[in-house]
């Protein structure tokens, strides 16, 4: 019969099919385990680096006619204050303190409250290292034009940051005396001549040079 070699062809295709080994998968790509490339900081706007600073304009109380203009600026840790006095009498001395509230609503300037003296330290002088308040200066000088120009270093203030040394939002104080150093808590000062309130500021941008 001729089945019988079409079925030996079959078994023979069928054993060879059987034995031809399957195809290997395809290799994996390796892994990067390399670290990720570092990505470089985007340089701020140089308006926002600007160092902050505060200002205070001073008005008369009562009648006093004495005003004056301040800059409260941080140079190398400290509150560099300037600016000047005016309306005083030539010749005169004058205390003058950062007072605990930016408020000069009062007829006397009393909202002001007292010294500013977050430590409850006690009152004193400056000037020479010993116990003070945070708010005491040393006293101001008029020249003969009646005007007292203003250049004071204040160790362990801060302009801004909200802390408990922040100088914004405070008052500041003219007294129509010198302050002695040594009466408590006030140094014997006289009444209130001029008051001012501490606000926010940032110092000017420097103008590029022109180019060549």
């Amino acid at each position: 019969m001729t089945i019988r070699p079409a079925l030996f062809l079959f078994a023979a295709a069928a054993a060879m099919s059987a034995c031809t080994p399957a195809e290997a998968p395809a290799p994996m790509a390796p892994m990067d385990t390399s670290p990720p490339a570092a990505v470089e900081p985007v340089p701020a706007d140089p308006a926002l680096q600007l160092a902050l600073s505060a200002r205070a304009s001073l008005m008369p109380v009562g009648d006093s006619g004495v005003g004056g203009e301040l800059v409260f600026a941080v140079e190398n840790g400290a509150v560099h204050v300037t600016g000047a006095f005016t309306g005083l009498k030539p010749g005169s001395t004058h205390a003058f303190h950062i007072h605990e509230f930016g408020n000069c609503t009062a007829a006397d300037a009393s909202s002001a409250g007292g010294h500013f003296n977050p430590a409850a330290a006690a009152h004193g002088n400056r000037a020479t290292g010993g116990e003070h308040h945070a708010g005491d200066i040393p006293n101001q000088v008029a020249d003969s034009d009646g005007v007292a120009a203003v250049d004071q270093r204040l160790e362990g203030l801060q302009v801004g940051g909200g802390g408990e040394l922040d100088v914004i939002g405070r008052g500041v104080i003219v007294h129509a005396d010198a302050d002695d150093y040594t009466t408590q808590p006030t140094g014997n000062a006289g009444g209130r001549i001029a008051c001012g309130v501490i606000e926010a500021s940032t110092m000017a941008p420097v103008s590029p040079e022109p180019a060549q």
